[in-house]
């Protein structure tokens, strides 16, 4: 499962008018959780397992993935109904049309009481409308939530999650500690026979490519895939700035004026545009890095046409498969790099927020309110829970050796037992990605392989970049916000593509900029110091 770095931020308000004109639901009055607590637990605190007073059902929209289809007699349900006295009735959307049916169920009032699948951000769009619950009224309820909030000190974080009326509409997941998995892979047997060492910085990057192509000259080095978001995202965090999937709401905060700028007008977006037309007008990395399909970026690299792609740890697997069957086992190594810093230091970007959930805003009029809070709280944040959803019943889809998890015998998971003959997403429904996200470092870690554990160690000694503070806008100002956001976010990434490729000269820059603030870049950027500033004052 690839995770989504491009939090969609504002966005995700192409629903917006949908959503407006679709939906009037009020969330606007507080629930009497002294009254609406049919099947729940008179003590739920930390560390206890919900189970329901009474025979409990919920709704839930199901994002179904095609690699390990949804199975309603998955050991993930029944056990939850043997165990938790909860049933869940599920919407079965597929993947692919995941986000554009969400939208439309909630703008018709039909959606689901459990919204799963929703990357902070993406609530935005319905919180004027009411569509959706503002869970910050009620994390009195959840104390595993609570717990690991406070001590994993992330609320920075969830500050970052507030509304302008102080709220928060999604419940996130929550990692322990930043996650970085995307990076630059490397045929490490080319560098090795070539005596080039793995570079530590973007200029050693360039320079570790200008000798392959010395050495190699029929091949271009470096062929990408993302459309370059992913490198772009990691680059752009090195040379202090926003570019690729990090571009979301496309602001960069100054902690010194303390203020919010507009990182793709900056001169620091300048460097990284110029570094990578340097790539291309070498002859190191393809200028279809932008504009090809993956298959057709991966197909390059696995036989053996290019030496670098950008890369997830899952994505290293498939790569080595493929390049068995094209090069021949035994004859390719291939390893993810540490991520390469920059002239803003050795930094890397992300957050410890996962994807997470929404909740109907109609679950206020349930008698079972209490209870779906304490169940919710429990599968997604307890650590029993999260155990439970990632590697499924110990005993019977897993085992514990020396405090260690193992799978069974018979089952396997991404290769971590090749010989077992069922999958523990495919036959149980664990580790699925409407339920398994978020957690402890060592629970997420727990099915990394020996590699990836290295990887992860040898990031740590990476800085993290400071979480920008909130910007909650206004309604009317987020309108106007998202209106005038959309085209200058579609300027920057033509005219990204157009300095990196040289369609466009880089000698261009300032009228580039110029032609941001034609778009309303300036009114833009004064929005979001508006909201911020508000923001800063109540706090």
């Amino acid at each position: 499962m690839i995770r989504r770095r491009d939090f969609l931020g504002l966005s995700a308000l192409a629903a917006f008018g949908l959503v407006m004109a679709g939906c009037d639901s009020d969330s606007g009055s507080k629930v009497d959780t002294s009254k609406a607590r049919n099947g729940a637990m008179d003590s739920f605190g930390v560390g206890d397992t919900f189970k329901a007073t009474a025979p409990l059902s919920f709704t839930f929209l199901f994002s179904d993935q095609p690699t390990y289809p949804y199975k309603k007699d998955w050991l993930l349900f029944t056990k939850m109904a043997s165990d938790n006295n909860v049933t869940l009735q599920p919407t079965i959307v597929p993947s692919s049309d995941y986000e554009q049916k969400r939208s439309l169920l909630i703008s018709s009032g039909k959606a689901p009481e459990i919204i799963a699948k929703t990357y902070p951000g993406q609530e935005s769009a319905y919180v004027s409308s009411g569509a959706v619950l503002p869970v910050s009224d009620y994390v009195d309820l959840m104390p595993h939530y609570r717990d690991k909030v406070k001590k994993w000190k992330l609320e920075p974080e969830i500050a970052g999650l507030t509304q302008a009326d102080g709220k928060y509409y999604v419940l996130p997941g929550l990692h322990e500690e930043l996650w970085p998995d995307y990076t630059l892979a490397f045929r490490t047997d080319v560098l090795e026979k070539d005596g080039i060492a793995e570079p530590k910085t973007w200029d050693e990057f360039r320079e570790v490519l200008r000798k392959l192509k010395k050495n190699h000259p029929d091949v271009v080095p470096f062929s990408d895939r993302f459309n370059g978001n992913s490198v772009l995202n990691i680059a752009g965090t090195a040379y202090g700035t926003v570019a690729g999937w990090g571009l979301v709401d496309g602001l960069t905060f100054d902690d010194t004026k303390k203020e919010f700028t507009f990182g793709s007008a900056s001169s620091q977006f300048k460097d990284l545009v110029t570094y990578f037309n340097s790539l291309v007008s070498e002859g190191l990395m393809d200028p279809e890095s932008f504009t090809q399909s993956d298959d057709a970026a991966i197909q390059k690299f696995t036989s053996g046409k290019s030496f670098v792609i950008s890369a997830n740890s899952q994505n290293i697997i498939t790569y080595r498969t493929s390049m068995e069957q094209s090069l021949g086992k035994g004859n390719f190594a291939v390893r993810k790099i540490t991520v390469p810093g920059g002239p803003a230091g050795d930094v890397i970007g992300g957050s410890r927020l996962e994807n997470g959930i929404m909740l109907n805003s109609s679950v206020k009029d349930k008698d079972s309110f209490v209870a779906l809070m304490q169940y919710i709280d429990w599968l997604f944040y307890s650590d029993a829970g999260q155990e439970f959803s990632k590697w499924g019943v110990q005993g019977t889809t897993y085992n514990k050796e020396g405090g260690k998890r193992v799978l069974a015998k018979d089952i396997n998971f991404q290769g971590l037992n090749p010989g077992g003959t069922k999958d523990l997403r495919v036959d149980y429904g664990f580790s699925g990605g409407n339920f398994s996200y978020g957690g402890t470092t060592d629970l997420l870690q727990s099915t990394f392989n020996d590699e990836e554990l290295a990887f992860q160690k040898a990031m740590k000694s990476k800085t993290p970049k400071p979480v920008a503070p909130p910007v909650p806008f206004s309604d009317a100002d987020r309108e106007q916000a998202t209106l005038t956001l959309t085209p200058l976010k579609d300027h920057v990434k033509q005219n990204t593509l157009k300095f990196i490729t040289g369609q466009r000269p880089l000698s261009e820059f300032d009228a580039y900029v110029k032609e941001l603030d034609s778009k309303g870049m300036g009114k833009y950027v004064d929005l979001a110091n508006k909201a911020y500033k508000a923001y800063a004052d109540k706090k």
